[in-house]
Order: C-alpha cells, then sequence, then structure tokens
C-alpha cells in the first residue's frame, strides 16, 4: 500500500508539468505568415485573414505577410476576391518557425449572359412606371423599441405579425437563438473587428457569416424571416447589413428572454 502511495506521489509532479505544457501549448501567440499565389507564388496584397476562434482580423501587406493572434488548433480563413476561400489550422510548428506559407487558389470565371432589358419598357414614362415592379416591404416602428421592421405588406396583418414576432414567447426565435448561445456571443465581438467589418461589407453570399457563427445558411434565413425581414433584403443585403440585423434582433431576443 505504501509503495503504490510513492508511486501515485511521484506521478503528480508529471501530471502538473504535463497540464502547464498542455496549458503553454494553447497560449495566444502573434502568428506571423506569408500568402502567396498558387500559380505563381507571388505573395498577395490585401488579402482578408479572419482567426475564427479568437474573432480577430488583419489583411495582408504588400509583401503578402500578415500577423494575427493566435493559438495552437485556431483555424484561419482567408478570402480574397477572384481565389479560393481556404481554412488553415494553426499548429505547434507553424507558431514556432514563424515562416509559413499559405497558397490560395484562383477561381475560374464563366461569364453568363447579361440581360440588359428585363422588363419590357415602351419609353413612355408614366406607362413604363406602371410596369416596373413595387418592393412592398414596410417598416414598422415600435415604440421603446429602437428598431424597425419589414413586414411584407402594408396591413392590418403584417403589424399584427410583427407585434406577434416581438411578442409572443414560444416564437421560433427562442428556438434559434436558445440553441446557438456560443455563435451567438459572437455577434458584439465581430463586430468590434474594423477588418472583419470591412470583409463582410464586400460580401454578399453568407460564407464568411457561416464560418464566423458556425451557423448553417438556413439558420440566418430562419432568423431573419422570424424577425420580419422581408426577402428582398434577405437576398441583397451584403453580410454586413446581414450580420447587423441578426445582432439587433437578438438583442431585442435577450431582452425578452430575461424578462420572461
Amino acid at each position: 500500500m505504501k509503495r503504490v502511495l510513492l508511486i501515485l506521489c511521484s506521478l503528480i509532479p508529471l501530471l502538473g508539468l504535463s497540464q502547464v505544457e498542455g496549458d503553454a501549448a494553447q497560449e495566444i501567440q502573434e502568428f506571423t505568415a506569408t500568402v502567396i499565389n498558387a500559380q505563381t507564388e507571388f505573395p498577395l496584397e490585401s488579402v482578408h485573414v479572419v482567426n475564427l476562434n479568437q474573432v480577430k482580423g488583419t489583411i495582408t501587406n504588400p509583401d503578402g505577410k500578415f500577423t494575427i493572434p493566435a493559438a495552437v488548433n485556431d483555424t484561419l480563413y482567408f478570402s480574397y476576391l477572384g481565389f479560393k476561400t481556404q481554412k488553415v489550422r494553426v499548429t505547434n510548428d507553424m507558431l514556432r518557425f514563424g515562416n509559413t506559407e499559405i497558397a490560395l487558389t484562383e477561381l475560374a470565371y464563366a461569364l453568363e449572359e447579361v440581360v440588359v432589358r428585363p422588363y419590357q419598357l415602351t419609353g413612355y414614362l408614366e406607362i413604363d412606371v406602371k410596369n416596373l415592379p413595387v418592393n412592398n416591404a414596410y417598416q414598422y416602428s415600435i415604440s421603446g423599441l429602437n428598431a424597425s421592421y419589414e413586414a411584407g405588406n402594408k396591413s392590418p396583418s403584417a403589424v399584427t405579425k410583427v407585434l406577434g414576432a416581438i411578442l409572443n414567447p414560444a416564437d421560433l426565435l427562442r428556438n434559434l437563438f436558445g440553441k446557438k448561445p456560443r455563435q451567438m456571443r459572437k455577434l458584439r465581438q465581430i463586430k468590434e473587428d474594423d477588418n472583419i467589418r470591412d470583409l463582410l461589407a464586400s460580401k454578399f453570399d453568407r460564407e464568411t457569416l457561416t464560418e464566423l457563427l458556425q451557423l448553417e445558411k438556413v439558420d440566418i434565413e430562419d432568423i431573419l424571416n422570424n424577425c420580419n425581414y422581408s426577402k428582398s433584403f434577405i437576398k441583397t443585403a451584403n453580410d454586413l447589413q446581414i450580420l447587423d440585423a441578426i445582432s439587433s434582433c437578438y438583442e431585442e431576443y435577450k431582452v425578452l428572454n430575461r424578462n420572461q
């Protein structure tokens, strides 16, 4: 029995040392690397780099170099116009040696036929104005809430729909936000980083948003639908506008959830 105790006692310092080494491996460091064109091996300037774990962003300099806070196993997300987006997992060797090169691959674009005149216009303003589609997405403001809501059309039922989405405790928003608390907490961090905001302002495909929030595109659409944003807004807004819309909706959800 004494021998067993002695063995356990001798193992305790080793376990503590391994724990310290493990914690050190997860320490956040300044990670520097270079982004190049996979075809030409030339450095790429102004590539957006986002650490999805730390929610930090930066861009590459004229030499293709960037520095960003990172820890082992963090995922870096690279985005550049005309190139395929890429995710890279940070390893111990990458942090230790600091001469990492990330190669991005160019995308081949096939130009589609452009329709110049999607509507049958006559050239007479009074007639053509009547033939153009009208955006029926009206917004409603409610006293006490610093936000407005799109509800599709101007009718009493639309107003009721807005009120129901805000005041109904059984609304689908509770399920969507309640199941994704960690992802939703990232919203505030994302909005505070100017580099990430600049990247999202240039995006319309929701790809970067899904990576940052760890949500599916259908989840994003469900959130906006249940916040009563119009289909035209959901389809045409850039990723930054979508982020701000989700953030506004989430803040109101938290207020309502706290009062339940």
